[in-house]
């Protein structure tokens, strides 16, 4: 059986000027086939969501609390964790791939367990990683355009339309 590849997307809750990044990021992964996983509140979580939904996609919001009521409204499938902020890891072992925007320390959070889980994360206006680490870690890209974002998760995922990688 052949799974659709799942994409963590990381970010502030609140609203901020990444917000369009993320949507653009959420509907254009979505567009490629893959499930678009949160934590899904708001800021990039919901902008995020919002593009996935828009283009017909699966939204899944892995939510620190027990009732699903607080989900963003582009969530499509509430998992309920009541585990505050360790649903983390619940978040990005859940993902084939994470991506962080922007954010900070729960962001961060989601970047050290990616790299502890063995995932590939890639960094769009966030953490700069490559410098507090030395640029040792070639599991951690930094993308600087939304575009740039999805062409290296869909190179990443080895996806393609029409024969050509994403």
């Amino acid at each position: 059986m052949s799974r659709a590849p799942r994409v963590a997307i990381c970010g502030d809750g609140i609203a901020g000027p990444l917000d369009s990044a993320a949507c653009h990021i959420g509907r254009r992964l979505a567009e490629a086939g893959c499930i678009v996983l949160t934590g899904g509140f708001g800021g990039v979580m919901a902008a995020a969501s919002e593009g996935a939904y828009a283009a017909g996609g699966i939204v899944i919001g892995i939510l620190p609390t027990y009732e699903a009521e607080g989900a963003n409204q582009h969530v499509t499938i509430p998992i309920c964790t009541g585990m505050g902020h360790a649903r983390n890891a619940i978040l990005v072992a859940s993902a084939d791939v994470v991506v962080a925007i922007g954010g900070m320390y729960g962001t961060l959070s989601e970047i050290a367990l990616g790299r502890k889980l063995g995932k590939h994360v890639i960094l769009h206006q966030t953490w700069d990683i490559p410098v507090l680490i030395g640029n040792q870690d070639p599991m951690i890209q930094t993308a600087l355009t939304p575009d740039d974002v999805v062409a290296k998760t869909c190179a990443l995922l080895a996806l393609t339309e029409g024969g050509q990688t994403l």
